[in-house]
């Protein structure tokens, strides 16, 4: 389950610039993506081989009017009598939202209709028996999620496919990937850290190994950053499909990082042993914390958890919760004066170390004049 599906047209640029368009779309000159009729027409044949739905794609159009009963609209692109709007209007198709498909098959957007929240559907279709939608309805029962170091997914709704028994849909919020935008200081790094270890502290106290906690499996719930919201698939855009994005500071207004997919997954019962040894063995291995490692200068502090972590003995090797008051401990010495200050990646060049320096120092005066002007309390990563 994730939402990281990227436009397959020309460029990420122009799948993000798009909109929706209806066959009544309004001819003023100041439309975004207005062309003359003779312009149209040519992209409308550059765009030809969009007109037909991708394999991939057509299940979902197929299971339409089901969803819609479960009170979830797909966009108009999976209408089951779905006609592109671009072939009706003197607009360019790449301002259009029904051109947009995704590329992973198994997730996609819809409506809630019953309040018009944008959802992430994943269509589970296993080739082999798993206990993912139990486990994650299990971690995402009201009173796990009363936690605050419940950091798995919540699962808003579930139910079965009527003409298909082995599928199961889970109905979920839209998330996007934990690194996008990038890290920008210090003290991000050091809030992740800790959300990741206290989510896999969580889970291992309820007897869940999560099996693959690796990077595609982790997102963020990334209002706080962009509280205007974003497309589902054009992510670099706003909801409208054409305005780019400006995110706000995780910093200054902190995210929630998520833990998603739960495919490989193992629940155990209080009287089993707490050893697994027949799957990938990733559960515990900190390499999410090793890519900041090995991408960031002045990230030293983390490399006795990711020693401590990866104790080649497994009898010696700490549990989730050592692992925490561990952390804590190295947390806790580490300067809160550097929390603000700007991740500098090792293969920067001199030129862009300048230029990126300025950049921060140009940001952190603005931020610091706010913070004189309203009174306002800084946020302490580590407190």
């Amino acid at each position: 389950m994730s939402s990281q599906v990227i436009p397959s047209s020309h460029s990420s640029e122009t799948a993000g610039s798009r909109s929706t368009v209806s066959s009544t779309a309004s001819s003023s000159s100041s439309r975004p993506g207005l062309r003359s009729h003779n312009l149209a027409v040519h992209l409308r044949q550059l765009y030809r081989f969009q007109t037909f739905l991708r394999e991939h794609e057509e299940p979902w159009r197929d299971r339409y009017a089901f969803l819609l009963s479960k009170g979830y609209q797909l966009r108009a692109r999976y209408e089951p009598d779905w006609s592109p709007s671009w072939l009706t209007v003197d607009i360019d198709p790449a301002y259009c939202d029904d051109v947009i498909n995704s590329v992973l098959h198994m997730v996609l957007d819809a409506e809630r209709l019953v309040d018009g929240t944008t959802v992430c559907i994943k269509r589970i279709n296993p080739e082999t028996v798993t206990d993912e939608v139990k486990i994650a309805k299990y971690l995402s029962s009201a009173e796990m999620l009363c936690d605050s170091k419940n950091h798995c997914v919540p699962i808003w709704d579930s139910f079965r496919d009527p003409t298909i028994p082995k599928v199961e849909y889970i109905i979920m919020p839209p998330l996007r990937p934990f690194d996008d935008p990038e890290f920008g200081a210090v003290g991000e790094v050091v809030d992740f850290v800790t959300q990741m270890i206290e989510g896999m502290v969580f889970m291992h106290r309820h007897l869940v190994a999560h099996g693959d906690l690796t990077t595609p499996n982790i997102m963020m719930d990334a209002r706080p950053i962009l509280p205007t919201g974003w497309h589902f698939v054009a992510q670099h855009r706003t909801p409208d499909g054409v305005t780019p994005i400006s995110p706000l500071a995780r910093i200054d207004h902190p995210v929630r990082y998520i833990i998603i997919d739960f495919d490989c997954a193992v629940r155990l019962s209080e009287d089993q042993p707490h050893l697994i040894t027949d799957f990938g063995g990733r559960d515990g291995d900190p390499r999410n914390i090793k890519d900041f490692y090995q991408k960031y200068e002045g990230l030293d502090f983390l490399a006795s958890l990711i020693d401590f972590m990866k104790t080649a003995d497994f009898r010696q090797r700490p549990d989730a919760e050592m692992a925490l008051q561990y952390w804590l401990s190295i947390r806790a010495h580490v300067d809160i004066g550097k929390a603000r200050w700007r991740l500098q990646k090792r293969k920067e060049t001199i030129g862009e170390r300048v230029l990126y320096d300025t950049v921060a120092f140009a940001k952190e005066g603005v931020h610091r004049v706010k913070h004189m002007l309203t009174g306002g309390e800084r946020r302490v990563y580590w407190s």
